[in-house]
Order: structure tokens, then sequence, then C-alpha cells
């Protein structure tokens, strides 16, 4: 007869309750002694139903009153499951059944109970059960540690550690596992060099403590008779786990150093025998953790080992900012007995209740000095360790200066240098030393910048003074001088001496640059002078002796030196020298020439004769000279002044677009001519020679331009009134040649200026950005470079472009071994090396073999 337990199935209780168990084979249905509630949360149990007074024996043959053992496997509210210790056999048992108090009845209590069959169904059930009270435990307890390794599991998986380690249950598992089963943790304890591990879980520690990794334990051992996995029980704590600190490292020495602890405020010392790490790498302000042991009597830092940067946290620091007045500031000089490291003071109210909170040097957002009266802004840091507040991120209101008493003073930044300058004062004589440290709302200051500031002593040195709490201002905010609104009429009695020698000596120059004009004027009948600089003066000219000006005064603020400002000359006096036009026409290191007013004649002048900065001054400017006479009677331009552009050749100008050739160039393009003027001759289509027409620097179109002899250009005929002669103006030269080559920045073009067949230009003088290749057609203008006397092109257009260039097919002899050649053919050209490579420091390369490397396998 086979078992009718092959026929039983668990199920899950429909929401309308079933009256009978589906058998295996699903063909048919029996009846059995249960009813289930309307809800199918409840189970009740008909004894009447089973034979023998509701007991029968097994099928199997087993005889009345044999007991068997089993673990209670699933337990409802009145009926559960037993899973046989001895036979494979799972037997449904009803609560009636159970012999003791059903609330001390749990999942995975030993039973003993017999067997029976149910009247109905044949099948076997569980019947007269009592619970087997536990072993006694051996009075021997264990000593051992918590392990390393936790899972929500009922065995914790070992990872190969050798010595006896500690693994607690974490907190956030207490309780919250995997439905069905425990959090374990797991213990360790040797016997006979060899370490053994045992599984636990909270209910089997006493005392309901929880348990840290590393912890000393006691513990009995239990062996489960069903499974034989043997586990921990009745587990007491026997010694805590030192504790991990972690700190700072505030200090370092030679061989030693301090660390400022997180848990107190204290320091602690640490040898650099106990840092575990790249001790080169230990520096101030490295977070660290540590073991505190006692040495001597003497707390001392073991086991240092570095923690990520901002692992430490001593502070916590508030969002809200808050507003307050400084009471007290932190004094420069340290005094002897000063051991607060927290010296200033700050005033505020706070809710309803004025506070004063202290603060020191690191808690100031800048280094900007603060004055008593300061209106300040800050936040507040509480120190987690003691709870004491403080002010820290300090930063100084725009509005402070309208609460504290300081004088502030103006002036200007006159120099600069690497973290500090100077600053010329308005009302002071000395420049004033600053610190960059001192510049308010970190703003970058330049020479020239004008700033607000304030004066203090210097506290190494009370005879000095230096600028603070330094504040940029908007342009013409500060002013040396103060101007007069009335205009005055006076004459000229002394000229000013001209200081534009460039070659002079810096001690004659320096003297040149303190002579001054004056200029003599009556104010309300009294006679009075005043001198004057070039600066000063407006318009074209520049006053000389004898000639009525209009001028204003202007007062310096911290001298009270007067001087004319403004000066315009009115009235020419007519006993001066004659005044001339001219037109610049050449410049060199410290001497140039002037093209005369008739086009017809280059003056000599130099540079100390030039009134006016002489950096403005540019090929075919204007300018007024006086002639004068000088050693050999040579002439030349004295007084030379740059006037407002008037033009060059007045006169009407024929329409008519001529086309010639240079036969002679301007002397500035050949110093060994005579003749000041170039010559351009008439090119007559079915003629070989035309009229000639002279050329000046105020005819040609780009006075840059380096005309050379025998280049065509465009022109137009004009008349010189002063004296009848035609004369060629807006010269254009017509330049064609090729480029020869192009090298990164720059080229050359094939044309001949001079001795040189070829002429350079850079790639910026190319116009349109073009990319120029060789070969390309360009047009372009010649200039001459002054200093060195070379030749360069200039706004170089591209014409039209030259043949694109085309690769060289390679040989047919090669092309032919190229593809005749196979990588088998053992008569093929082998590579000989002929000398090994080596590096850089004389090593052999190519040490590491090559290897095929294949797909996804990493070396």
């Amino acid at each position: 007869m086979g078992s009718p337990w092959k026929g039983f199935v668990e199920f899950t209780l429909p929401a309308s309750p079933p009256t009978a168990f589906v058998s295996a084979d699903l063909s048919s249905t029996s009846p059995v002694g249960l009813s289930l509630s309307p809800y199918g949360r409840s189970m009740s149990f008909d004894p009447g139903m089973l034979h023998n007074n509701g007991h029968t024996a097994y099928a199997n043959g087993t005889g009345p009153g044999i007991r068997e053992t089993g673990l209670v496997e699933k337990l409802l509210t009145s009926y559960g499951f037993i899973q046989c210790s001895e036979r494979q056999a799972r037997l449904f048992f009803h609560c009636s059944q159970y012999n003791g108090n059903l609330q001390e009845l749990k999942i995975g209590d030993d039973v003993e109970f017999e067997v029976s069959s149910d009247r109905r169904t044949g099948k076997p059930i569980a019947v007269k059960l009592l619970k087997i009270k536990p072993e006694v435990l051996p009075e021997e307890r264990i000593s051992g540690q918590v392990g390393p390794d936790l899972h929500a599991y009922p065995f914790t998986v070992l990872h190969g550690y050798i010595h006896p380690v500690v693994s607690s249950i974490p907190v956030h598992l207490d309780g919250k596992s995997a439905p069905g089963q425990a959090p374990t943790g797991s213990v360790c304890y040797e016997r006979n060099g060899e370490v053994f591990y045992l599984t636990y879980t909270p209910d089997d520690v006493e005392g309901n403590i929880h348990l840290d990794t590393g912890d000393k334990v006691s513990f009995y051992m239990d062996t489960n008779k069903h499974t034989g996995a043997v586990s921990a029980r009745n587990i007491q704590l026997v010694k805590k786990k030192q504790m991990r600190c972690q700190g700072v490292v505030c200090a370092t020495k030679e061989a030693f150093g301090f660390i400022e602890r997180a848990d107190v405020v204290k320091e602690i010392f640490f040898h650099y025998s106990e840092f575990k790490g790249d001790l080169e790498a230990l520096q101030a302000g490295d977070d660290v953790e540590f073991t505190i042991k006692d040495r001597n009597g003497k707390e001392v830092a073991t086991e240092v080992r570095l923690l990520p940067q901002g692992t430490v946290i001593f502070e916590d620091i508030s969002i809200e900012q808050f507003e307050g007045t400084v009471v007290k500031v932190i004094p420069k000089v340290p005094t002897k007995n000063q051991n607060d490291p927290l010296p200033g003071r700050i005033s505020s109210r706070i809710g309803f209740n004025d506070k004063e909170l202290p603060f020191g040097e690191k808690d100031t957002k800048s280094k900007v000095t603060l004055l008593e009266g300061d209106h300040i802004q800050f936040n507040i840091s509480t120190d987690r360790r003691d709870k004491l507040e403080r002010a820290t991120n300090i930063d100084v209101l725009p509005d402070t200066f309208d609460f504290t008493k300081e004088t502030r003073e103006m002036g200007v930044i006159a120099a600069i240098r690497d973290g500090f300058g100077f600053i010329k004062c308005v009302d002071r004589d000395a420049r004033m030393f600053f610190h960059f440290s001192e510049v308010l709302e970190e703003s970058q200051l330049h020479i020239s910048d004008e700033v607000e500031f304030t004066v203090v002593p210097d506290m190494l040195s009370a005879q000095r003074n230096h600028a603070v709490r330094i504040k940029k201002l908007p342009k013409g905010s500060v002013s040396f001088n103060t101007q007069s609104e009335q205009r005055f009429m006076g004459v000229v009695e002394k000229e000013v001496v001209a200081t534009n020698a460039k070659n002079a000596s810096p001690t004659k120059a320096k003297e040149k640059e303190a002579e001054e004009g004056v200029i003599a004027y009556e104010d309300c009948g009294v006679k009075l002078t005043v001198p004057y600089h070039n600066k000063d003066i407006e318009g074209g000219g520049y006053p000389q002796a004898g000639d009525k000006v209009e001028f204003s005064i202007n007062e310096v603020k911290r001298t009270g030196l007067q001087s004319a400002v403004s000066v315009r000359v009115l009235n020419r006096n007519a006993s001066n020298g004659k005044r001339l036009l001219g037109f610049v026409a050449t410049l060199k290191d410290n001497f140039g020439f002037i093209e005369t007013a008739n086009h017809d004649q280059e003056i000599f002048f130099h540079y100390s004769e030039m009134c006016g900065d002489l950096d403005n001054l540019e090929l075919g400017d204007t300018v007024e000279y006086t002639l004068s006479k000088g050693k050999g009677n040579k002439v030349s331009a004295e007084k030379v002044t740059k006037v407002a552009a008037v033009n060059g050749i007045s006169e009407d100008v024929e329409a008519t677009v001529m086309i010639g050739k240079v036969i002679r160039p301007l002397r500035s393009v050949d110093p060994s001519q005579t003749e000041y003027q170039g010559l351009i001759e008439i090119t007559e289509e079915g003629a070989t020679k035309g009229p000639n027409y002279p050329f000046g620097i105020m005819g040609m179109s780009n006075k840059a331009d380096c005309l050379q002899k025998g280049e065509l250009v465009k022109f137009h005929v004009c008349t010189i009134a002063q004296t009848g002669q035609k004369m060629a103006s807006n010269v254009v030269p017509q330049r064609r040649a090729m480029v020869e080559c192009v090298k990164d920045q720059f080229g050359f073009i094939s044309y001949e200026v001079g001795e040189s067949k070829k002429l350079f230009f850079h790639v910026k003088e190319v116009q349109d950005g073009l990319e120029l290749q060789t070969g390309d057609e360009v047009e372009f203008s010649v200039v001459l470079n002054q200093r060195t006397g070379k030749c360069s092109a200039c706004n170089v257009r591209r014409v039209s472009e030259g043949p694109k260039p085309v690769a060289t097919p390679r040989p047919d002899r090669l092309v032919n071994r190229l593809k005749s050649i196979t990588l088998d053919d053992a008569s093929a050209p082998r590579l000989v090396i002929v000398r090994q490579p080596r590096g850089p420091d004389n090593s052999k390369g190519f040490n590491v073999e090559r290897k095929t490397r294949q797909p996804g396998v990493i070396d």
C-alpha cells in the first residue's frame, strides 16, 4: 500500500473556504475533519472523526505508542506542521493535540509526538504533542570574539581571516532581516591552534546589548541535533573593543607631533613610529584616526592612520548670517600674558538678547584690519566638543565707515610690487605703503587707480605710517588740484625749453624737464607771473616769447603751488622768426626730415627740437617750424610743432589717371642721390618715352610705401599754386609678383628690391586672412624699415591662385614590385636591423616581448 503522504499538498486558503483537501492526483476529493472560519484565518479540528478515539496506527505498520521527534516548522492560529527528525516527512497537527501552554510553543521548538491517521482521508497526522526541554548547557563557558563578517542568512560566510576577529550584527539589521530569517553575526574562538567560527542571533546575546566587531565575549556552544549546525548561545560581553578616535594633526616636529582630538578639546602626543603610512606625506591639517593607550601615566596616540580630507569636523557653522559691531579688536602685536586664542569680541543682538561672541585671527574672511565700531556680518560656529560659540566668516559691511570714527584719505596708486604697493596721497607729500591684503571687496588694483584709505601707525615703528582698509573709487573721484573757472589774459615772458632729447644724458634730461615757461598777467591791478608747461597748451602751436595767451590757473591742494593750464595762443608776436609749414618726410632713430610746402626740398630736424609727444609723429604729418643755421652754415628746422592736418597739395587735381614708371625714387629710398624729389616717366602706347613728373612724400597715396626705380605706377597730375609746377599725386604702385614660398608665419615674394631678389612678408599682412600658396600671384606695397634699412611687403592681396601641386605617381617598377610581394614569399625583402634602438638613458629599447592581445583579456 502506497503512503498517503505522497498525495498531501500544502495550499493557500481562498476567500471562500474549501471543504476538502486536494489530493496529489487532483482526481478526487475527500472530506476531512476540518472546518474553516469564514475569513480563512483559523482552523478547527474534530477529534471525533479520527479512528480509535481520534488515534490509530500509522499506515506503514508503526504500532501504537511509538513516539517520534521533530521540529515545529510552521505554526498558525489553530494548527501547524512538524518536520520529522528521523525521516523525511512533514506532518499536520492540530493545536488541541499539544499538551502544554500553547503560548510557549514557537517555530523551531523540538517536540515529541505520536503518529496517527485521519479517519476519513487516511493521511498521517501528529497527535499527543509534548515540547522537549532543551539540553542542559555545559558549565564550561568558551571565550572568544565577535567575528568579522555578517549576512542576514542563517550562516555567516567567512573570507579567509586568519586571526580571531569579530563581526557584530549591524544596528540596521537588528530584527530587519529577510522574511523567515534572523540576522546573524559570528563569534570566533581558538582551540589547539585552530580558529573556529560560530553564528549567533540577537536572541543569543544576554542583557539585550549590542555587540561591536572586536568585542571579547564568552558563550556556550549548542549543536542543533536536527541539522548538526553548531552555534553560540548565552553570549556575555567580557570587554568592549577599544574604539578608534579621530582628530587633525596640529603640529609636526622632528620625530613626533600632536593631534587635536575630535572628541574633547585636547591635544594628544604621537611618535612618528606609530604612523602607518607615508611619513613624508604627513603634514599639519591632515585628518587622522588613532587608538589611545596609556604609557608611563600619559595618554598617547598609537596606530595613527590617514583619513580622507574633510572626515573630521570640529564645529557646526550656522547657515543664518548675523550682523554685529566689533567691540574689541585682536592686537597686532600680542602681549606676553595673552593666552586667549580668541581675543576679539563682537557684540550682536540675536533674537531678543544681546550677545558677545569671541573670535580669533582665522575667523575673518580677509586680512583687512578691523577697527572698533566696525559694522560686520558673520556666522556663528558651535564647537561639537564643548558647545563653545564664536563668530566666524567675519566680513566688513560697506556702510561700516558710517559707524567708525576713522579719518579717510584719498590718493592714486603710484606703484605696485609683488604683494604690496605705494599710494600717491592727495594731502601728504610722502607716498603711502600698503599691502594687498588690506584691499576691500577683493578688487584688483592697477597703477593710476583711485582709492580711499585709512592711515594708521606701523606697529613695529611708530614713526612710519601705512594705508589700511583700501577701497577702490570710480574714475574722477580723486583730484589733486583745483582749477579756477575764471580765464586770464597774459603775455609769454619765457618759453618752455624742449624736453624731447632722446640721446641726452639722464641728468641733463631731468634738468630740462625741470625748466618751464612763464606767463605775466594782471589780476585786480596787481602784476603777477605764473609758470606753465607744454602739456597744458591747447591748439596746434606752442607759444613763444611775446605771444598773447589766454589761460586758467590750477592750484595743487597739497602744496598750494599754482600753474597755468588750458593755455591758448591768441596773437603771435611779429618780432618772432617766421613760422613755416611742412610735412614729415623721413623718421630715423633720433632725427628726421621735413618736406617743404613747395614739395621740392627736405629740411633736417633733430628730435630735441620737437615740441610735444614724439611718439605720435608719423610720416605725412603737418608740422610748423622755424629755420635756423647751425655749424657749417647748414639749415635745419627748430621748434618743430605738430599742427592740425592740411591738404598737402591744395590745387586742383586732374581726373585723368596716368600710367608711368619710376625713373628716380625719393632720396629716403636712395640716399646716394642729390635730388630730394622722385621722378615718374609717362608710359604711352606705341611710345618709349613721355613727359616726366616729380613727386614728393605728399604725392604718394601710402606715405609708408617704398617706391623703387623701374616700378610701374598709377597717378594723377596736379599743379602747385606757389610755383606753377606740375607734379604727380595719389601715386599708387602697380606691383605683381609670384609667391616663392610660405613658411609658417612668413614667406617670400619673387620681387627684386635693391640687392635682394626676394621680398619678405608676414602672414598678418595678407588681406582677407587668406592662406597663400607657392605660385599665387599677388599685389602688394613695399615699406622700408628706417632703422634696419630693409624692405618688406605689406597689404598683400592675392590676384590669382597658382597651379595646384600634383602628387607625383610612384614609378611603375615600384608598383609592380609591391604587387608581386607576398608575406609567404621566402624570397621577399626582409627588414634588417642595422642599429639597435636605444633610449635617452642609453638603454636598449624593445625589451618587452610583444604579444598578440586576446579580446577581453587584461594582462
